[in-house]
């Protein structure tokens, strides 16, 4: 009878431990799940805010008069607004980054935003651009390292600009050597992001 007694004590004891130590695990994992759902809530949160910020930019940009460029490339990152493209003179870069600052949720502007020559392009430089923007296009869509549908292609006075993003550096690095490998590039800008 005292065996039984003490089995049964035994028995009560390491079952009591059993269930306790399980629900310990189960709100370990309850808390590691909650936490997981919120971080992945701050990555949407944080990919939605850029993108209503990257929106809001480009309408201050639309809106102002002072600005005539449609050469305007907006990009946001946590907050941090990236402006490149081509603009007809330092004062619209400047307007722009003015513009850009002044919108709700930016943290910061990076200008990235190159002037185009003052002189009027004659018809034949602006066809000699976009010539030279259809070759390196063409070269970009048939390399096998650069993804070629994510980078944007711009060419004034034979100076190109690469923006855009790619996986990483080599595909960066990869992108500007082939695109100075074309006839009629005098140089290459090279604006394009590593997102992973």
């Amino acid at each position: 009878m005292k065996n039984s007694k003490f089995a049964y004590s035994m028995m009560a004891v390491v079952l009591g431990t059993v269930l306790m130590s399980g629900g310990a695990l189960a709100a370990t994992t309850t808390d590691s799940a909650g936490a997981k759902i919120d971080s992945s809530m701050k990555k949407v949160d944080n990919y939605m805010g850029d993108s209503a910020i990257t929106a809001k930019v480009k309408s201050a940009l639309v809106d102002d008069k002072a600005i005539k460029s449609s050469d305007i490339s907006v990009t946001t990152t946590s907050g941090v607004v990236t402006l490149s493209g081509f603009v007809g003179s330092q004062a619209e870069a400047e307007q722009a980054v003015a513009a850009a600052t002044k919108v709700e949720g930016v943290k910061s502007v990076s200008d990235k935003l190159h002037t185009k020559d003052s002189k009027d392009q004659s018809v034949k430089g602006y066809a000699g651009d976009t010539a030279t923007t259809a070759s390196v296009k063409a070269k970009l869509l048939a390399d096998d390292i650069v993804p070629s549908r994510n980078v944007k292609v711009e060419t004034t006075g034979g100076v190109v600009l690469l923006s855009g993003s790619v996986k990483d550096q080599a595909q960066s690095d990869r992108a500007e050597s082939v695109a100075k490998t074309v006839d009629g590039v005098k140089s290459v800008k090279n604006d394009l992001k590593v997102a992973p």
